[in-house]
């Protein structure tokens, strides 16, 4: 198994966030584990409900890492709007 991507999002907020993170995840194969780091505070809410609307599988938060979350790629995720990823087309 090969080692997770990380993906540092910083401060960004979540709209910035999702719309990196749906550029990025749209280059790794089906599979592919993502560590997500995430200081916004809404990211715990946010990216569990993104994951539930594109299809790629939320893993929950990492253990000991209060700000990184962890995510699968979906083979058949659902795709967004490149501006609104937030937002199934």
């Amino acid at each position: 198994m090969s080692e997770p991507v990380v993906i540092d999002g910083g401060d960004r907020s979540c709209v910035r966030l999702l719309l990196e993170l749906r550029g990025r995840l749209a280059d790794l194969p089906p599979g592919t584990i993502v560590h997500l780091i995430a200081s916004d505070p809404a990211a715990p809410i946010d990216l569990p409900a993104w994951c539930h609307l594109t299809g790629h599988a939320y893993l929950g938060p990492l253990d000991g890492l209060p700000t990184a979350y962890a995510l699968r790629v979906a083979e058949n995720a659902v795709p967004t709007d490149p501006k609104s990823p937030w937002r199934a087309t």
